[in-house]
């Protein structure tokens, strides 16, 4: 699979999501603001991706800041931190991954100025590998509920498009063909940006992972017909109470299932839990 984002050379590179699958085209990112423009304009998304560039953002931020004392340093960091999260409010992860690169500054502000930046820049893959690490593990863990010849349908993209790597919903879809099962896979077109049909159906093509894809108001003829066996999505934000908030249509998805017996579920990482939502 084609990384999603990666940092290397000086420049947070990703892939150009909004080119897919016609093209494969890579951004490189090399300040903080591009970082910012890329998530807002939805060349990069998906809650953890988001939060992956993010952390490396935050560290092209402190390799560029030019000072000498840690107040200095901070203060400027801060400002563009802040700036950041406004990039995309709705992906808890966004946040999550900001403050998490802010806290690691506070807590080696002791360092020299020079160490401290490479402090961040380790933090920022870290939180580039964990991902990668927490997606496989939700795989392992979550293909144990789907059965040998099951159908999945699956909304938006959850993928290895939507995280650093291997995926949440995808993953778990993934975690079951690896072991030996065989699993087919409904997508939906996810309107009105598409992302089930330009994204979805793209990296499950990659895989050779068998996929069709219907319409958004197909799925409910599908399981009226017993042709779906499961439901598997990701998440953007998961409150405290278990309410999960995704990609419209998500909700659609849901009491069609509830309505036919249809075990629902959804796939997500720690950091999208938001439990500041009661």
């Amino acid at each position: 699979m084609i990384p999603t984002v990666e940092y290397a050379n000086g420049c947070v590179r990703m892939i150009d999501q909004t080119k897919l699958p016609n093209e494969t085209v890579f951004v490189d990112c090399r300040t903080i603001e591009e970082v910012g423009r890329a998530i807002k304009t939805m060349i990069i998304r998906g809650a953890p991706a988001i939060g992956v560039a993010a952390a490396m953002g935050v560290s092209l931020e402190a390799q560029a800041i030019d000072a000498t004392d840690f107040d200095s340093f901070y203060s400027r960091l801060e400002k563009k931190c802040d700036e950041l999260a406004r990039s995309r409010p709705t992906a808890v992860n966004l946040g999550w991954s900001i403050a998490r690169m802010k806290a690691v500054a506070q807590a080696n502000r002791n360092l020299p100025i020079p160490e401290l930046k490479e402090r961040l820049r380790q933090e920022a893959l870290a939180v580039c590998e964990e991902d990668i690490a927490a997606n496989k593990a939700m795989g392992r863990f979550g293909q144990t509920l789907f059965d040998n010849g099951d159908t999945v349908l699956t909304h938006c993209n959850a993928g290895a498009l939507a995280t650093a790597g291997y995926g949440t919903a995808l993953g778990v879809i993934r975690a079951a063909i690896e072991s030996g099962k065989k699993i087919q896979v409904f997508a939906n077109e996810t309107r009105p940006f598409l992302q089930g049909a330009r994204l979805t159906v793209w990296e499950l093509m990659e895989d050779q992972i068998p996929v069709k894809l219907i319409t958004d108001n197909m799925c409910g003829h599908f399981m009226k017909k017993n042709q779906i066996q499961r439901v598997v999505v990701g998440a953007d934000r998961i409150a405290a109470n278990g309410d999960v908030a995704n990609k419209i249509g998500t909700y659609m998805v849901a009491v069609l299932a509830q309505r036919h017996g249809i075990p629902f579920y959804v796939a997500a990482p720690i950091s999208t839990l938001d439990l500041t939502l009661p």
